[in-house]
């Protein structure tokens, strides 16, 4: 073995069960630092409540002087507890900070520095880079050994397509799958009828403008890069023999924006068939790209349930946040699944520009109509790097 690190995921304490879906992005991290014969502790703090006083044991029991957080925005907070005990426990540690909330303000920063502007982004860069050692932007799993090495420099940029620690679809093949041994993965409860399921990522990156996201200026975030077929189908066959699973809920942006999706559910369908189980799938679509043929392979494959971000039932606020799919096809996109047999959680959101009152009945109005099985509303939080 070689230099150890403790990779750490912080609580999420916004969420209703933190203790759903795990965070697979920072275990692929790991997967590839064992691969590197490095010795790696995950420490996952999902759901704990004292968790400050976790890590503090964690610090006085441990020879591990390097830890690397994840974080979205809203775990910026516990992340930055999390960082001030680890300095004040370990002040020699080198203390890396990376995931969706660097990658999205080190874009909007750069977008700033481009334009010769200073504004929300740069003040949070600026804050990130006072309170942590090193900063992983975009793609870490190549990333995290620059973050390793000696005397690394303070911003890693992994969402640059033009460096060789930008995954390209061959790089994203070749990953070890995430390394879920290293995290309780019985204490995570989630089920897609009934039939206790894990999360995948199948694919990276969504290329859609949508003008709520974040992503936008992050090449990390909207280039696709894809798995294949094959490989996707190893994991899931992985999951099910080391873990019993037979539930996969596929976390990519939208599943159907692979141009191969019906031959990977072709795939899915005969591997069920070859190991004579019966596997069950969740995941997102995007409305406008949904077509029949898709609908049948899907529900070959196991899907039931489709997450599809509707997120109007306004033709005017469709227009405004750039979404690309039109009333007509999100009612389409409805009428298709139902003819397939595929149960729809519609995810809608206010709060967008030229929101109204009567463009909010029509959201609601739209929903009445078209009948989802399910459906969720979020009042929008307006990020830096979001047009």
């Amino acid at each position: 073995m070689t230099a150890s690190i403790c990779l750490i995921i912080p609580p999420s304490v916004f969420l209703l069960d933190e203790r759903v879906f795990m965070s697979l992005g920072i275990l692929r991290i790991a997967a590839v630092l064992e691969n590197a014969g490095y010795a790696v502790d995950v420490l996952d703090l999902s759901g704990v409540k004292n968790y400050e006083e976790v890590v503090q044991d964690y610090t006085t029991s441990t020879p591990i002087r390097t830890f690397g957080l994840t974080a979205t925005t809203p775990q910026i907070p516990a992340a930055g507890k999390i960082q001030l005990v680890l300095q004040r426990q370990l002040p020699e540690a080198r203390i890396i900070l990376g995931g969706p909330h660097t990658t999205l303000v080190h874009a909007a920063f750069k977008n700033e520095y481009k334009r010769g502007t200073r504004g929300r982004a740069t003040e949070a860069f600026q804050q990130l880079q006072q309170k942590y050692d090193v900063l992983v932007a975009g793609d870490g799993e190549l990333a995290i050994f620059e973050a390793l090495g000696n005397c690394p420099p303070k911003v890693i940029d992994g969402d640059n397509p033009q460096s060789k620690i930008f995954l390209t679809n061959t790089l994203l093949n070749e990953l070890p799958f995430p390394a879920r041994h290293l995290i309780d993965v019985d204490s995570y409860h989630y089920a897609i009828d009934a039939v206790p399921a894990l999360s995948m990522i199948a694919q990276l990156g969504c290329p859609f403008g949508c003008g709520f996201c974040g992503g936008r200026m992050s090449p990390s975030l909207r280039r696709v890069r894809t798995r294949t077929s094959d490989n996707v189908v190893k994991e899931m066959v992985h999951l099910y023999k080391q873990y019993g699973i037979r539930g996969f809920m596929l976390y990519d942006d939208e599943l159907n924006v692979n141009p191969k999706v019906i031959e990977l559910m072709s795939l899915i369908a005969q591997t069920q068939l070859d190991l004579g189980v019966e596997f069950r799938l969740r995941g997102f679509i995007k409305a406008e790209l949904f077509t029949d043929e898709q609908a049948e392979s899907m529900y070959k494959a196991g899907f039931r349930w489709l997450l599809i971000g509707f997120e109007s039932g306004s033709e005017r606020i469709l227009t405004n946040i750039q979404k690309k799919a039109t009333l007509a096809d999100n009612t389409r996109c409805m009428e298709i699944a139902k003819r397939h047999g595929l149960k729809v959680k519609a995810l809608m959101s206010l709060g967008h520009p030229g929101e109204t009152k009567e463009t909010i009945r029509e959201t609601r109005d739209w929903l009445r109509s078209v009948k989802p099985d399910d459906f969720d509303t979020t009042v929008i939080t307006t990020y830096p790097g979001t047009p």
